[in-house]
């Protein structure tokens, strides 16, 4: 029967993320899939506006909501572990490919082609590219706030985020960076207080 997809959704909010690392808070699958959907909405914003580009921005937004969704199923993968090797990464793949077919099982059968560009997207397509690129994002801002609280287990993930997201070579990503991720480093009273320029 389907039926269960969006009670399979609401479980997102009970997985961890960042299994392998000492966390002063805990990071649930839910949180990071609105900042993600949130950060892929800004990036393709930013491309429209400054690079000429031609962006779907909601649709990226709803692609960054549902990206890990197959992580309910499948847990969340530590990216040292998925990417440990070529074999590691293409089984896993397959289970993941795997856990999107069954996530669309659970839907109406005249909604599930509405709902598979969303679980499984072209991973060739540009708005993939920016989604993924808000990923990394999120990945360093989590690194950040580790930092922040003390916590000297997230200084090489976030050296390693930052490099992985300067391959990437997405010019939207460079300027979000650019822009915007400072302000993560404030304290509260910082970030709403608007200095006064003379």
């Amino acid at each position: 029967m389907a039926g269960q997809f969006f009670a399979l959704f609401s479980r997102m909010k009970n997985i961890n993320r960042w299994a392998l690392m000492r966390n002063t808070r805990h990071e649930s699958l839910s949180q990071h899939s609105l900042e993600v959907a949130a950060t892929a909405h800004a990036l393709a914003l930013i491309g429209n506006r400054r690079l000429g580009k031609h962006y779907d921005a909601p649709r990226a937004a709803l692609i960054g909501m549902y990206h890990d969704m197959p992580e309910i199923i499948t847990g969340d993968m530590p990216t040292p572990v998925k990417y440990y090797n070529r074999r590691i990464r293409d089984c896993y793949g397959e289970i993941e490919r795997a856990a999107q077919e069954a996530l669309l099982d659970t839907l109406p059968e005249d909604l599930r082609e509405d709902y598979r560009p969303l679980l499984a997207p072209d991973e060739t397509a540009d708005l993939w590219k920016l989604v993924k690129a808000a990923d990394k994002i999120s990945a360093l801002i989590k690194c950040k706030e580790e930092k922040q609280s003390g916590n000297r287990e997230f200084e090489k993930a976030e050296a390693a985020t930052l490099q992985a997201l300067r391959e990437m070579r997405c010019p939207e990503a460079d300027i979000f960076v650019t822009e915007f991720l400072d302000s993560f480093d404030m304290v509260l009273d910082s970030v709403l207080t608007r200095e006064e320029t003379t």
